[in-house]
């Protein structure tokens, strides 16, 4: 009775992640279960239509055999589902059940597929290497390189590295370039993997290619230029392209140096720029794009989201870190470029928010990730902040800047950058010294 009362509860919930409806046995259905072994595991409800209608099924005494020996002879590795009739108002349904299967992908028909939300999503080429990799807890920069080996890699890159290390770690490296290499295994059995290709090259490669631009409008190009050598180097080689097209200013907030302020919060572009590199998916043959316009920035890279996770589910930290390339990942962090994974997204937008500007557009476009960084607040949100200002200094005139952002939830730092632009445009004025004066608001 339990049984039953849970299985009209999945009916009447509808279609998810883990339940498919079918009038009947099909290709369809298979696909689906392939999609579920490959996701989460799931069930199969045969005699169920998609609005959850219960249609029921003919079930003869060979039915149930026959759908087993399908799915086993479509799906490779062989799937075998558990299968279940149930009886609702007269009518026959079969429930076809399996779990997440633990070596991954499976597949029908030499076709691989995974389950996104409601619906069976077809896995592409460099989807399919990296679910494997991931079900062999292991990923695709720990492989060892057939294409290259120690004579295309730089061990000056990798003293480099070493040098960065030992900035940060608490006992130093002592080892030579080669002996480090071994131990974090970018060299094994006298072969490199593609994660030390990938950080130590010493010449260029199209494989890391990063195009850059300085785009005057959506067709128009100012200044471009392409990257094709090591990751750490990228990384500063688009940092190096950003600041070059940006302004800086110089800023008198009282204090005893001017304040440097660059249009964008710098260390939280930095973070968006390492992410883009550290996650990409170099199987694709996409290239990583910046653009650059006068009023926002656009870093994309190759590679979309891990399956399951969702651009909603990243802002609310609603995941568990998932590294598409864990070695590179892992060198980044012993060089002290990467402080946590899983927690760059919240840096990123928290930097944003402490400069007053909005947070960052991140979203899934074709097959890559794409952020997009805005110069200017929109002057709703400048305003509001305006406002609460005024307010809280007429309910005190002595308040400090400090105890504003308090108040505000906002960063100190954006809230002197906001009450400097309200006494340049004449909006606010400070009476008396920094400490012990007073706010005074112009009529």
């Amino acid at each position: 009775m339990a049984e039953m009362k849970q299985i009209l509860g999945i009916i009447k919930s509808g279609e998810s992640e883990t339940v498919e409806f079918k009038s009947s046995f099909d290709r369809e259905a298979i696909e689906t279960i392939v999609a579920f072994v490959n996701t989460r595991g799931g069930k199969v409800f045969i005699g169920v239509t998609d609005s959850g209608d219960v249609k029921g099924v003919e079930i003869g005494k060979e039915t149930l055999q026959s759908w087993i020996n399908q799915v086993k002879q479509n799906t490779s590795s062989t799937v075998i589902p558990d299968i279940d009739v149930y009886e609702i108002k007269g009518k026959s349904i079969a429930v076809l059940e399996v779990p997440e299967y633990p070596i991954k992908p499976v597949a029908c028909k030499g076709r691989y597929y995974k389950r996104i939300k409601n619906s069976n999503h077809q896995l592409s080429v460099s989807e399919v290497v990296n679910l494997h990799l991931q079900s062999c807890n292991n990923s695709w920069d720990y492989s060892l390189d057939d294409r290259h080996d120690e004579n295309d890699i730089s061990l000056d890159k990798v003293r480099n590295l070493i040098e960065m290390a030992n900035k940060v770690r608490a006992v130093p490296i002592t080892d030579d370039p080669l002996t480090v290499l071994q131990k974090y295994e970018l060299i094994r059995d006298g072969k490199i993997t593609r994660a030390a290709f990938f950080l130590f090259m010493a010449g260029e490669s199209s494989l890391t290619t990063i195009e850059l631009g300085r785009f005057q409008t959506e067709t128009l190009i100012k200044d471009g230029a392409r990257l094709k050598t090591d990751l750490f180097a990228e990384v500063e080689g688009v940092l190096a392209f950003i600041t070059k097209h940006i302004h800086r200013a110089y800023i008198i907030t009282g204090k005893a140096q001017r304040e440097e302020r660059w249009d964008y919060p710098m260390e939280a572009v930095r973070e968006v720029v390492l992410n883009a590199i550290i996650h990409r998916d170099y199987t694709s043959s996409s290239d990583s794009i910046v653009k650059i316009f006068d009023d926002r920035i656009e870093v994309y890279n190759p590679g979309r989201l891990p399956s399951g996770l969702t651009v909603e589910k990243l802002l609310k930290s609603d995941y568990r870190s998932s590294i598409r390339n864990r070695k590179l990942a892992d060198m980044f962090k012993e060089a002290g470029l990467v402080e946590k994974y899983g927690s760059g997204i919240r840096r990123i937008v928290e930097g944003f928010k402490a400069y007053g500007l909005p947070a960052p557009k991140f979203q899934e476009i074709s097959d890559g990730f794409m952020v997009t960084m805005m110069k200017i607040p929109s002057e709703e949100t400048s305003e509001e902040t305006s406002a609460r200002i005024f307010t809280a200094i007429k309910a005190n005139n002595l308040i400090t800047a400090r105890k504003i952002a308090d108040i505000l939830g906002i960063s100190s730092r954006a809230i002197e950058m906001r009450i400097a632009k309200l006494k340049q445009e004449g909006r606010l004025r400070r009476i008396g010294p920094t400490k012990g004066g007073s706010w005074e608001i112009p009529d």
